[in-house]
């Protein structure tokens, strides 16, 4: 049987459990010419082989830079996968401090057919201690509308970890996401202030008092899309677990004020806390 092509890859079925990956795909994963599908590819990626590969062509070039970027993968080779995701973005975002075309090589990561060098370019303006919120908000958007799903999961981290304080201080900057024609960045804007989340630490002021982002949930309450409903739902869940009267009084109201299937479906999905 002739060997497949990329495009055969690209067009697979994923695999369902880590011993499924075939042996073509993980190579041409590891090798950064291909995106993983699912979370289980997304797990058995060798990132240290991937940023082996892919430093050349993203024009990182120097040795000095090299190794000390490969010197961070493999130190981090025994921790979970989140921690060496953002320890290799914060990496980058060091090198490409020094590097001459950092925005070019920037772009290369931003668009490389690689969910994970993506991934590390996302972690590496989540790095940056210098950029205002609204930049982060303007530079965070082609990840928030990335294909990728793993993308689109890790934009909304890479705004919340290193400005928690500004997404409810600054809330009324991502109120015209929640009213964009494209449903990611609807559904981007309410994740990211979710006041529990998932795979990042909680957002106590908004466990305590979750009135700050009311417009923005108001905004989506009756949303078309499924993708933005679910988040509005996950939402008001996390807010059932601290503040479950704000929630009711919530729920009882949207379905006071917009009597829609699509309401509906989130007031159910977020009651499910309060209803055990």
């Amino acid at each position: 049987m002739a060997p497949r092509t990329i495009e055969d890859l690209i067009a697979r079925k994923p695999a369902r459990r880590r011993s499924e990956v075939p042996a073509d795909v993980l190579k041409a994963l590891n090798a950064g010419q291909i995106e993983s599908r699912n979370l289980v590819e997304w797990l058995v990626i060798d990132q240290v082989k991937l940023l082996k590969a892919i430093l050349p062509e993203i024009g990182l070039d120097d040795d000095r830079t090299q190794k000390s970027l490969l010197k961070t993968a493999r130190g981090l080779r025994e921790a979970g996968v989140m921690q060496r995701s953002t320890g290799i973005g914060a990496a980058f975002f060091a090198a490409l401090n020094e590097a001459e075309d950092s925005a070019a090589i920037y772009d290369r990561m931003a668009t490389h057919p690689s969910d994970v060098v993506r991934i590390w370019a996302a972690f590496s303006d989540g790095a940056n201690p210098r950029l205002t919120f609204p930049q982060r908000l303007k530079r965070v958007r082609k990840f928030a509308v990335d294909a990728n799903a793993g993308v689109r999961e890790i934009a909304w981290m890479c705004v919340r970890s290193p400005a928690p304080d500004a997404l409810i201080d600054e809330v009324h900057r991502l109120q015209k996401w929640t009213v964009d024609s494209h449903p990611f960045v609807r559904r981007f804007a309410i994740e990211v202030t979710r006041p529990c989340g998932v795979w990042c630490a909680h957002l106590k002021r908004l466990k305590d008092d979750p009135t700050p982002m009311i417009e923005l949930l108001d905004a989506c309450n009756s949303d078309e899309a499924k993708y933005v409903q679910d988040s509005v739902a996950n939402w008001l869940n996390d807010a059932s677990k601290s503040q479950p009267d704000w929630v009711r009084k919530t729920c009882d109201r949207w379905q006071s004020e917009s009597p829609t299937p699509q309401t509906a479906r989130i007031v159910h999905r977020a009651l499910r806390t309060l209803r055990k």
